[in-house]
């Protein structure tokens, strides 16, 4: 179908290019900044939308706009599916369970009555927005998670939260919308619930079965490992586009019941489709917030009066306490931890796309109010977002639930080197954990009140019994160079590449025993490896600390220490930077150098 161009319209190529460079340009931007990403699409959207005027949706690509925008959210919503890995729930923070059980239907309920009477909307609207206003925003919280460093059992409280609630926010605003819609297409009662039921019922059938086809071809080798995620894509359209024809919309809850079966199907290769589905995630929900952001007009915006400030008043300081406060009733909580939860609650893109899309649905059938879906999905996600962002981590300071001080130095690996490297951080007050799957190698920490985890520090376990938030590098200096670039991989997402250290790899200078820059972090300790440190420790090195002064900067230090390996730099401001070679060191008075220096000669008598 040919699109007619208007005047000083983009052509949808153009447009394509904006909205991608705008949302990834935003992100992109957002992690430079250390800030929420959604603040800046929801600003680059309004800015070349009703702003400047530059892009409007409706009038550059038309009818392509209803399309793109429903596959983007089913593919959001699989996403959602996907994150939820039953067993991995096991082990879990106390609560999680309660916030989903009771406080999913205790927050739709609360959410519904807000919309209607802060708000003003119709039941039916209110209903079908405030099952999608459950989801706190699992894009959302890991950031504000990781900047807050809170304590771990508040933060895996609002980390799972955010990931179970998602899939059931997205099937009780599906749920919602199917009511009303067949309520309002159906001649009589019994026709309209006959409806209802079978296409819900051919929804999650046609979602699970579709789930477990794709497991058992993947399992059985069925489909080769390049083609997997090629597959998986053009499953998730067909079922999707397929559901829909028996119940209009309906494909939104197959593709959502099909990716919570894939996560729990044990897959091999789930974490190539984990990786589809971050890179999927990060594309589609900065396209779908630039073009909802875009297509605000001035109407729209005007929509949100003071009927609209309340109602996300009401949200934020009554709904989502008394949801929490309810839900953790009959636990072992202690009230500041409920009370951190209760008043964090996020909101994310996840409903501002569901809200946009039903909105315009409902808008359709009739509903003049759902009209005003998305600039209160906007409103509400602008003041979550921008309030939690800056209030979350002196709110868990004052609970005391927040990390202070310097962010913590996890060292993988125990040995007598990470031994005297954590003394030396606890002296400048940096906490340090220290990780070894062998207690022996641990010995000499604990005799040295260096505090330390046995186990993997990839497990299961130490996910759920270590305070990540409270650690903000990795040093992964074991004695085996696999196992290094393996933490260092897998743990670089997490706490960004920039952040992840390692020993040099023995014989990497040859090119057959090189790995690719991708793999592994940035090297410490220049050409030292385990052994060359190993050998050095047992000679009576050991790490030291140094002040600098203005009388004593580093070039005399250097002199006095010629033999001396530099692992670090302690800023006067508390903030510690390890060498590597391509780091530019700051030495100025009042900082510190951390350095593996050689046993002190004992002067003549």
């Amino acid at each position: 179908m040919a699109i007619e161009s208007q005047a000083g319209a983009l052509s949808p190529v153009m447009v394509f290019a904006l909205v991608g460079a705008l949302g990834v340009g935003a992100q992109w931007l957002a992690w430079r900044l250390r800030m929420p990403a959604i603040v800046l699409m929801l600003l680059a959207g309004l800015a070349v939308g009703p702003g400047l005027g530059l892009f409007d949706p409706a009038r550059d690509i038309g009818p392509l706009m209803g399309p793109m925008v429903a596959i983007a959210v089913a593919i959001i919503l699989f996403e959602g599916g996907l994150t939820l890995n039953i067993q991995s729930l096991r082990g879990a923070a106390e609560g999680v369970w309660r916030l989903v059980l009771i406080g999913a239907p205790v927050g739709w309920l609360g959410s519904t009555l807000a919309l209607h009477y802060a708000a003003g909307l119709g039941w039916g609207v209110a209903a079908v927005f405030g099952g999608i206003m459950i989801v706190t925003g699992p894009t959302v919280i890991a950031p504000l998670l990781r900047q807050a460093r809170l304590a771990r059992r508040p933060a895996q409280l609002l980390q799972w939260e955010a990931i179970v609630n998602d899939p059931v926010g997205a099937l009780a605003a599906v749920l919602a919308f199917e009511v009303v819609l067949v309520l309002n297409t159906s001649e009589t009662a019994v026709s309209a619930v006959w409806a209802m039921a079978r296409g819900i019922t051919i929804a999650v059938a046609l979602g699970l079965a579709a789930g477990w086809g794709l497991s058992r071809v993947f399992r059985d080798g069925k489909v080769p490992e390049y083609m997997k995620v090629p597959v998986l894509f053009a499953v998730l359209l067909g079922v999707f586009a397929l559901s829909d024809t028996v119940l209009h919309e309906s494909g939104l809850l197959t593709v959502t019941m099909m990716g919570v079966y894939i996560a729990n199907a044990n897959l091999p290769s789930y974490a190539e489709l984990r990786r589809f589905k971050e890179h999927a995630t990060v594309l589609l929900v900065s396209g779908v917030f630039i073009l909802l952001a875009a297509s605000m007009n001035m109407e729209a915006l005007a929509l949100l009066d003071a009927r609209a400030a309340l109602f996300v008043v009401v949200t934020i300081l009554l709904v989502r306490p008394l949801t929490v406060l309810l839900s953790l009733i009959g636990t072992k909580l202690p009230l500041n931890e409920r009370l951190l939860v209760a008043f964090t609650g996020p909101r994310g893109v996840v409903l501002v796309a569901v809200a946009g899309l039903f909105g315009e649905r409902l808008v359709a059938l009739g509903f003049e109010d759902a009209a005003r879906l998305t600039p209160l999905a906007f409103a509400l996600v602008a003041a979550t977002v921008v309030l939690h962002g800056f209030s979350l981590r002196p709110m868990g300071q004052l609970l005391g639930l927040a990390g202070q001080g310097t962010p913590g130095v996890i060292i993988t690996g125990g040995s007598q080197f990470a031994t005297s490297l954590g003394k030396a951080l606890q002296a400048l007050e940096v906490p340090v954990l220290i990780s070894d799957p062998n207690r022996s190698h641990l010995r000499s920490a604990r005799e040295a009140g260096v505090p330390t985890f046995f186990g993997d520090i990839l497990s299961e376990a130490a996910e759920h019994g270590v305070e990540i938030m409270n650690f903000g590098r990795i040093l992964a200096i074991s004695d085996n160079d696999a196992y290094n670039t393996l933490v260092a991989t897998d743990l670089a997402p997490e706490f960004g590449r920039d952040n992840v250290f390692q020993l040099k790899r023995a014989k990497q200078e040859y090119a057959r025993h090189a790995l690719p820059a991708s793999l592994g972090g940035r090297i410490i300790l220049g050409d030292l490896g385990y052994n060359a440190l190993a050998r050095r420790m047992t000679e009576g090195w050991s790490v030291r600390t140094t002040t600098l002064s203005d009388s004593y900067g580093f070039d005399d230090w250097q002199a006095d220490n010629p033999d001396a390996v530099v692992v670090a730099e302690f800023h006067s401001s508390g903030a510690l930077s390890f060498i590597t070679d391509e780091t530019k060191p700051k030495w100025a008075a009042g900082h510190r150098v951390l350095a593996l220096s050689p046993p002190r000669k004992e002067k003549p008598a």
